[in-house]
């Protein structure tokens, strides 16, 4: 078997393909022939060392990844051979609150990922899959659509007739958009040209901002919201985007801080976060629990994730480039047959 290997960081010049022996399951296992595996922002930020996180070199890269089950140890219960199954982004998180050990073991930071042909995993650890997805679009679930998921679940449901904000093109932003009109939201979604502004209306969006055209937008936004603001804000930017956000928001409003892709300097001016009546809730993606509901919610909605390219296992590099150079409209997904 092969697997690609992030033996250090600062360039895909790191990313290297290694012939491995075939890992063993143990008792609770099961070995899994990964069929697909997608990319997240998360990947470039590993890969570029940005934000928050601390990776080891030398493992496997990437979070998302589904794929068939070939064997199974003695014990395992959950799952057959032949059933179609994606890993947990947090393999320990199976429920109810993250806390530092949920978190532990996270794919591509501290423990090997998805990028490989064949993979070890504890049965727990694994979902079930929608039937009437196929593997590409099933690679995109683990890590985008959950977090949009939760985005517009916690604290508290989005309510039919409330308006949501989304920023971008990105899987998250595209997964929120669609998540946020099958629960009867209204949809105000940002992005930075008109063909990614019609690419929105298509899968849903009430209406779009083109944030270079309008860089102070929450005027436009309260606009859109006879002055009122949106409930949701289904925050990606972070540091460049967050002052806008609260602008943006109704009192009681809350926006789920998911991500870091704007860039941005400026101090959080406490009068604005005060006088906006908004609660700021980071968070970070789901537990198994919370993939399942999800999964329960597709199956009955049919719905369609937005794959943007589709690269072979051999042209994974590419695809990791492809990705780094922003174009892209959905998630980059990399298959493996």
């Amino acid at each position: 078997m092969f697997s690609y290997r992030l033996e250090r960081f600062g360039s895909l010049d790191g990313l290297t393909l290694r012939e491995e022996s075939p890992p063993r399951v143990g008792r609770n296992q099961v070995l899994i022939k990964v069929r697909a595996c997608s990319l997240n922002y998360r990947d470039l930020a590993i890969l570029h060392g940005t934000g928050t996180l601390s990776p080891r070199p030398g493992l496997i890269p990437l979070s998302d990844g589904v794929g068939e089950v070939v064997e199974k140890g003695e014990a395992v219960s959950l799952f057959n051979l032949g059933d179609r199954v994606a890993g947990s982004f947090f393999p320990y998180w199976a429920a109810g609150p993250l806390t530092t050990a949920a978190g532990r073991g996270a794919y591509g930071t501290q423990a090997d990922g998805w990028l490989t042909h064949y993979k070890v995993v504890d049965e727990e650890t694994l979902v079930a899959i929608p039937d009437y997805l196929s593997w590409e679009q099933a690679a995109t679930l683990p890590c985008a659509a959950v977090t949009a998921w939760n985005s517009l679940q916690q604290s508290r449901p989005v309510q039919p007739g409330e308006t949501v904000l989304t920023q971008g093109t990105g899987g998250v932003a595209l997964f929120a958009v669609q998540f946020a009109k099958m629960l009867g939201a209204r949809v105000i979604a940002l992005t930075s040209t008109d063909d990614k502004a019609q690419r929105l209306k298509q899968l849903g969006a009430d209406e779009t901002l083109n944030y270079r055209q309008y860089p102070t937008w929450s005027e436009q936004v309260r606009e859109l919201t006879a002055g009122e603001g949106v409930a949701r804000v289904v925050e990606v930017g972070g540091p460049g985007t967050l002052t806008q956000s609260m602008l943006s928001c109704a009192p009681g409003g809350e926006i789920a801080m998911l991500g870091f892709v704007a860039q941005g300097s400026s101090a959080i001016d406490f009068m604005t976060l005060f006088k906006s009546g908004a609660t700021v809730r980071p968070f970070s993606v789901g537990s198994r629990a919370d993939f399942i509901a999800m999964n329960r919610a597709l199956a009955l909605s049919r719905l369609q994730p937005v794959v943007d390219k589709v690269f072979p296992f051999e042209q994974a590099i590419e695809a990791w480039r492809y990705m780094d150079e922003g174009r892209h409209v959905g998630k980059v997904v990399i298959s493996i047959h």
